[in-house]
């Protein structure tokens, strides 16, 4: 009789990864914001987009053995180099198949990687693509975390001190009026014609007559809608003194566009980069912006800001700026850019605070959020602070998230030093 030798299934190492986990992983590359080469442009980024960084990263995750139980860490360590390559080609598979990634390969590297020996090259030259469910996921695990700092894990929509009528009664009736949801109070109704007619006629068996006038409906909390333009900084200074300001910056914006989508489906949620100039973004693009050599232009986000709010219909409508410096930059009346580092420059200010100006008229709070400390600084958000009856947030990267949605959720007016 044939021997059959039973031996003991130790399946896909690669399998065993949780593509959360790698994702979580990856989050600081997929992030990068250019701090370690500051003075890189957006067009400069594309080196960073090639399927190589990607391997790299990936086997440095597996190697710094946070994705492994000790088994796992110890099969892993056991592999050869020829078996490493097949399970990171192992996991790209998986997350294009789970829609984490696409890669895209040129002609040229789809016949190179046909050729024995050009497997390297092919991978230098083909380029992956984050898609939106990872930065969906990337908001979701940094609002998760923000979210647990404050102690917070569920929220409603904007309350406001106004009542409405409506289905959820929170509260007194009043008597209807045309236009109203009819949520009748069957109860003040009825009490409005009984105390109209008098008991004596019900006594009596007399039919009771309710008129339009006896009428009452609850009233429910009146919940607004919002709309909010991230003013986001990238000029050089954000990555510059040996401290990252922009990639949690960055974090905050994705986690605050998560909160947007699944908890207040009425409000808009915008994004605006500034520096020279000023350009608005999708929020779909935000995991590939990077900061550049680039002055403040704070006046050209704002009006740009404003332009984007004049289209929407929402009841509130507010600018969230985030930056550590102060405006150092101005558009001139002929396209020119005017630049000036040293100091609070007159004109640049006096524009500036223009623009806040307009944004007071048209109804829009700006709310700061300072990633420094500079006195020029302060002392000119505490001006547009004044003018639009705005906040103004003395913040470090590190809790830039807490305070952030601590606003957004509480809308209560109060500065925090």
């Amino acid at each position: 009789m044939k021997n059959v030798r039973y031996t003991k299934f130790t399946g896909d190492l690669a399998s065993e990864v949780s593509l959360e986990d790698l994702m979580q992983a990856l989050a600081d590359m997929l992030l990068d914001s250019g701090f370690q080469s500051p003075f890189s442009r957006f067009s400069e980024m594309e080196d960073d987009q090639s399927l190589d960084a990607l391997r790299d990263a990936i086997r440095q995750a597996l190697e710094d053995g946070e994705l492994l139980d000790e088994e796992g860490q110890q099969r892993l360590q056991d592999m050869s180099a020829e078996e490493l390559e097949q399970m990171i080609d192992q996991l790209i598979d998986r997350m294009q198949q789970e829609d984490y990634v696409t890669i895209a390969q040129p002609p040229e590297a789809t016949q190179a990687s046909t050729q024995v020996g050009e497997v390297g090259t092919a991978d230098s030259q083909s380029r992956f693509e984050v898609t939106d469910k990872s930065l969906d996921f990337l908001g979701y695990k940094t609002l998760r975390d923000l979210l647990g700092s404050m102690g917070k894990s569920s929220f409603g929509r904007h309350s406001t001190r106004d009542q409405a009528t409506g289905i959820e009664a929170s509260g007194s009736s009043r008597p209807y009026e045309f236009g109203d949801t009819l949520n009748l109070d069957v109860t003040a109704t009825l009490n409005s014609a009984i105390a109209r007619e008098g008991l004596d006629m019900i006594s009596q068996g007399g039919a009771l007559n309710i008129e339009y006038s006896d009428l009452h409906v609850h009233q429910c909390e009146f919940q607004s809608s919002c709309a909010t333009v991230v003013l986001l900084d990238c000029s050089h200074s954000m990555i510059l003194y040996g401290e990252d300001r922009f990639t949690p910056a960055k974090r905050v914006a994705m986690a605050l566009s998560h909160l947007i989508r699944t908890q207040y489906p009425g409000d808009t949620l915008s994004l605006v980069l500034f520096h020279d100039s000023a350009e608005e973004m999708p929020i779909s693009q935000l995991a590939r912006v990077r900061v550049g050599p680039w002055h403040t232009n704070t006046r050209e986000g704002l009006r740009l800001a404003q332009r984007i709010l004049s289209r929407q219909t929402k009841d509130m409508k507010q600018i969230v700026m985030i930056t550590d410096g102060k405006p150092s930059a101005l558009t001139l009346p002929d396209g020119r850019i005017y630049k000036n580092a040293f100091g609070l420059d007159p004109l640049v200010v006096s524009e500036t605070l223009e623009e806040v100006a307009r944004c007071k008229r048209a109804g829009i709070m700006i709310n700061t959020f300072m990633l420094a400390s500079d006195y020029g600084l302060v002392q000119f958000v505490q001006k547009v602070s004044a003018m639009c009856h705005g906040k103004a947030y003395f913040t470090t990267p590190e809790n830039l998230g807490n305070y952030l949605l601590m606003d957004f959720l509480s809308r209560k007016m109060k500065t925090i030093h």
